[in-house]
């Protein structure tokens, strides 16, 4: 269903203005046919292999989609190997990206490094640190973003007008919410539903998609995931748990979910429990291990402890202080003795029992200043007993 609203050129695709706005830097590279080796990254249905596939169209070249967890060695070979003498130079696309081997990565290499094709990745997780230095250091890393509420209203539109179908007013918000950023969920949603009926309903919507919606509610996942941050932040357990419960039975994806709740235990709770962030780290890698319905057990146990928790947003206040001046321009040279390769007048502070006194910066400079609560109160009272 969705290989028929698929688009073909770059003023057809829906989303990603950052890239494919007239003046944005990836969409000059591209229509000068001077687009480097590009990996994309970003959740499902936001176009990256879309994206790809319009590349291959503005190149007017040969287009080839591999995936890392299947991908062949001898198979990129023969490819390469069919294009030795050639004109064209062919488009590998290769998915999953992240999951290429070292091995792999290998053969791609060279490819890459003789331009013997035009490499491109597509992944759903920020390739970086699974790539090698040595590709990273041939490519370019684009973010994907989810698509916004206008953006996907501007894709029903196009695809209720191919279909010959109309929306009620009132289904408006809960198409758009059941999408969650994802153009596949618009195109299949409608899709089916117009195998029903000509006309797209809350009612019909809601059965077709009973799990993640709620007739009749007027709030959005934003102001849902917006009450369950301020509860935990709050120190409500109970709300914090009922915004959960509403966020879960809606649908919201767990990942989702849990990568909200990181950055609280960072933003608002911090060193007052460092554990926190551990947890909630920890209920990250879970949900996405094992997903609904059991997901919603390790998002209850950390909601139920980042509420609990000590709050203290100094760290999170201090950095946005050491931000501010960066951007301002207030820049320090870093003291010599700081710099590779000599440091000559550096002291080493395991060499005076842990601490000595000396200067990290050139002139002084302020930014954090501890709340003094939980496990942060001991962090600043270390700090001052070894400073006297």
């Amino acid at each position: 269903m969705d290989k028929e609203f698929r688009p073909t050129s770059l003023d057809e695709m829906v989303g990603q203005s950052h890239l494919l706005a007239k003046d944005a830097p990836f969409r000059k590279l591209l229509e000068k046919r001077a687009l480097p080796h590009s990996f994309f990254y970003g959740p499902p249905g936001t176009g990256k292999t879309t994206l790809a596939r319009i590349v291959a169209s503005v190149y007017e070249s040969d287009f080839f989609e591999l995936n890392a967890t299947s991908l062949k060695i001898e198979e990129i070979r023969k490819i390469i190997e069919r294009y030795k003498n050639s004109f064209i130079t062919p488009i590998l696309f290769i998915d999953e990206v992240h999951r290429l081997s070292k091995t792999q990565q290998e053969v791609v290499l060279p490819i890459m490094e003789k331009n013997l094709a035009l490499v491109l990745g597509a992944s759903t997780e920020n390739p970086f640190f699974s790539l090698t230095a040595a590709i990273r250091s041939r490519s370019f890393l684009f973010e994907f973003r989810p698509l916004n509420e206008e953006e996907l209203w501007e894709l029903a539109k196009r695809v209720t007008k191919k279909l010959q179908i109309q929306i009620e007013d009132v289904a408006k918000e809960p198409l758009l919410r059941l999408a969650q950023g994802d153009a596949r969920n618009i195109i299949k949603l409608l899709g089916t539903a117009a195998v029903i009926s000509s006309k797209i309903t809350p009612k019909l919507l809601g059965q077709l998609a009973p799990t993640s919606f709620h007739e009749g509610s007027s709030e959005s996942h934003y102001d849902l995931i917006s009450a369950l941050i301020k509860s935990v932040r709050g120190s409500d357990v109970d709300a914090g748990l009922y915004y959960l419960a509403r966020l879960i039975e809606g649908g919201e994806p767990p990942e989702y979910i849990a990568r909200r709740l990181v950055i609280l235990a960072s933003e608002d709770i911090g060193n007052a429990n460092p554990n926190a962030l551990n947890l909630a780290v920890s209920t990250m890698v879970a949900v996405k291990s094992i997903g609904y319905p059991e997901a919603k057990i390790p998002l209850a146990q950390c909601v139920v402890y980042l509420a609990s928790s000590p709050k203290s947003n100094a760290s999170y206040k201090a950095i946005k202080k050491a931000i501010k001046a960066v951007r301002e321009g207030r820049l320090q040279p870093i003291p010599p003795y700081l710099r590779p390769p000599k440091y000559e007048g550096y002291k080493n502070p395991h060499d005076y029992g842990g601490w000595v006194e000396q200067a990290y910066t050139s002139e002084p400079v302020r930014f954090y200043e501890s709340n003094g609560i939980g496990f942060e109160k001991k962090l600043l009272e270390w700090l001052q007993k070894i400073k006297t």
